[in-house]
């Protein structure tokens, strides 16, 4: 780490020149030193005084810039034994052309799959849920609630909304929504997907094993069956260090344009 160490120092006193605030100017350098391999997964820092000292910068600084490299996922800190960079998550491609469910998807990659139950029960819908799914408010709605996970981490919180005519009971829901909407004709055959970017807050953060107010992909799903009818409801919460959704585009010819 020592040679590592000495390459940081060197960027740092590279660019004390830039006018850029010196947290900032550390919080670079040590990120291009862990893009560059020059540092790698599970390494450990010097500590926050060695750091200080051989830059010659307040303690204060540093502490800045280590907490900022922790909440975006290149840091680690481990209480009594010091800060190491984070274990690179193997990214997930995922194309947005097909409509798969979580256990299928990973199952197709390798994976090994499982999920943590966070909610499965009946209840009075609420608006939104009474608007999407068109129920009334004397209906009740299906709601299920896992933690996704791939090998071992934790890859994404999904909460599907359902009527209850169409899940009537959530809790003998297997490994899957989706084949148990199979045995029942329900399985949907095409969804509209809504993704945003969001700051992880702090339950879902813990869920998910990642540092609070971390960026995520916030996705959004409404699912129909082929007669056009929405039969499910799903907001999920994404890591966004572990996907990346796929889309291919077409360029559209002169004649499909609808030209005048």
């Amino acid at each position: 780490m020592s040679d590592a160490a000495d390459q940081i120092f060197a960027t740092l006193r590279q660019s004390s020149q830039s006018g850029a605030p010196l947290y900032l100017q550390l919080r670079k350098s040590i990120e291009d030193a862990v893009n560059r391999g020059l540092i790698g997964p599970g390494d450990a820092l010097p500590s926050e005084r060695d750091i200080a000292t051989k830059a010659d910068i307040s303690r204060v600084t540093v502490r800045k810039a280590v907490q900022d490299l922790v909440k975006g996922g290149i840091l680690v800190q481990r209480h009594g034994s010091g800060t190491f960079v984070a274990p690179r998550m193997e990214r997930v491609e995922q194309s947005l052309s097909r409509l798969t469910s979580f256990t299928e998807d990973m199952a197709r990659r390798g994976m090994a799959v499982r999920s943590a139950w966070l909610d499965r029960g009946l209840y009075a819908p609420s608006p939104d849920e009474m608007m999407v799914l068109g129920l009334s408010s004397n209906e009740l709605v299906a709601r299920v609630a896992r933690l996704r996970i791939a090998n071992d981490t934790p890859l994404a919180i999904e909460r599907a909304s359902l009527s209850a005519s169409v899940l009537p009971d959530p809790a003998g829901i297997g490994s899957s929504l989706y084949a148990a909407l199979q045995l029942t004709g329900n399985r949907p055959v095409r969804a509209v997907q809504r993704i945003s970017a969001a700051n992880l807050g702090d339950a879902d953060a813990r869920l998910l094993e990642v540092p609070s107010g971390i960026a995520g992909l916030h996705i959004e799903r409404i699912s129909y069956l082929a007669s056009g009818k929405v039969i499910e409801f799903t907001r999920s919460i994404y890591r966004g260090d572990a996907y990346d959704f796929v889309a291919e585009l077409r360029l559209t010819g002169p004649s499909e344009e609808g030209r005048p």
